[in-house]
């Protein structure tokens, strides 16, 4: 089944979607809501990367795809990216999920790990609870379009004192370029429990694929004295524009880690924040991104303290290629009654081209005195020091270069949780780094 999803989606087709898929009324109204909202609000206007000059219109239409009983089911090297996964798994497959998996074990201890559509027809009040709780709506155009025609997603929960040892697993995956991709992910870890979710997010189009804009939303509740672990991969095409909102909200002494390879071969705009909300609270954020060709990339990361005796900590690497170009913010605010908190930030650019454009802005916005927080930038290219000393080891310049730039990269790359995923990654570093 398609349904017409055009944008500007009005209050006719968001409702008439949702009735289609059986969604409970309170869903239908929220959609409502912000195709309306979306009617007036304005994109976001990120540092020095115009947006509105992309083809963020192309949203595609809707398009059912039948559930699947394996990922055998899928392309070869698709499924091989979540071969073993086995805690749990949710597979979306351009607007549709098509597999969800949870074992026996987890799903005891009261475990919901599931797509977003059916979690809101299962666990209504429990979804209806934390959904735009984190993003609301209204903040501005993206967030409200992405809240009337999201599909497919993630919902997970684990309950109190549960700790969940092995990963759980998402792929998003799109292959119709015809088709709206707009995976929403919510994530609500209880008191003192312990979780790592891990997703990729991936394309396979043809050369004369046309554009499309895919935009997602990841929420997390990080409740008192829980951790989450927050690991994702994103490496699709050049024809798809990647609009990506992560924020998570935690409270006293829970810890949020985040772990991202925005690898994407398109225009990004990737903005993850932590909001410190409890004394105590942590914040670990580590980002990675390679720029080729012509690409444009906003990538923001940011830390709000609210909380006393609270720790934010963000690492970001880039390496540019080509003539591409990022903006890349490091945003650490401490608020006034943050007492005895902590922010650290380091925002590094490698440049492998003279075309090529990285801007590296780390921002501290300090309204307390008992306070520690500090920075560190760089933009530069690969130090020819570096590369004579290891050519005077018998390395030849080309292997001395790829070696500085993996080392450079090496602090996020070695956080991937789940080995398949990492080396994955570095399959993707070598593509990217060899062109």
């Amino acid at each position: 089944m398609s349904t017409q999803l055009s944008t500007p989606v009005n209050r006719q087709t968001v409702s008439a979607l949702s009735k289609s898929k059986g969604e409970p009324a309170w869903l239908e109204e929220s959609r409502i809501k912000g195709a309306e909202l979306a009617e007036t609000l304005e994109w976001p206007t990120p540092e020095k990367v115009r947006i509105s000059r992309w083809n963020l219109a192309a949203i595609g239409n809707h398009k059912s795809q039948s559930a699947i009983t394996s990922v055998s089911e899928l392309p070869g090297s698709i499924g091989e990216l979540v071969a073993g996964a086995q805690a749990g798994l949710v597979v979306q497959r351009n607007s549709t999920s098509v597999l969800q998996q949870l074992s026996a074990e987890l799903a005891a201890k009261g475990v919901i790990f599931t797509d977003l559509e059916t979690a809101a027809r299962e666990h209504g009040s429990l979804v209806q609870q934390y959904l735009y709780s984190v993003v609301p709506q209204d903040e501005n155009k993206l967030t409200a379009l992405q809240s009337a025609i999201w599909n497919g997603g993630v919902f997970l929960y684990v309950p109190k004192n549960v700790e969940v040892e092995l990963p759980l697993q998402a792929l998003f995956f799109s292959e119709d370029a015809g088709a709206t991709f707009a995976p929403r992910v919510l994530v609500v870890a209880d008191s003192h429990s312990r979780v790592t979710y891990v997703d990729n997010v991936v394309s396979a189009y043809g050369e004369s694929a046309e554009s499309i804009a895919k935009q997602s939303i990841i929420e997390v509740i990080v409740k008192p004295g829980a951790h989450v672990r927050y690991a994702t991969v994103h490496h699709m095409s050049a024809n798809v524009i990647d609009l990506t909102i992560r924020r998570a909200v935690v409270e006293n002494d829970g810890n949020i880690e985040w772990v991202i390879g925005d690898l994407h071969d398109g225009h990004t705009l990737s903005d993850t924040q932590s909001l410190l909300k409890g004394n105590g609270s942590n914040s670990d954020a580590k980002v990675i991104s390679i720029g080729t060709n012509s690409q444009q990339m906003s990538l923001t990361t940011g830390a709000v303290h609210f909380g006393r005796n609270t720790e934010s900590n963000m690492v970001t690497r880039a390496v540019m290629k080509d003539s591409a170009t990022a903006i890349i913010n490091g945003i650490t605010k401490i608020e006034k009654g943050a007492t005895k908190s902590n922010g650290v930030q380091q925002e590094k650019v490698l440049m492998l081209s003279p075309k090529a454009r990285g801007d590296a802005n780390p921002i501290l916005l300090i309204d307390e005195d008992d306070v520690k927080a500090g920075h560190a930038a760089s933009v530069g290219q690969v130090n020819p020091e570096q590369v004579y000393y290891l050519m005077s080891r018998g390395i030849s310049k080309k292997d001395a270069e790829r070696l500085i730039i993996h080392g450079f990269l090496a602090p996020v790359v070695s956080e991937i949780p789940i080995d398949a995923v990492r080396e994955q990654l570095q399959r993707l570093l070598e593509r990217k780094l060899e062109g």
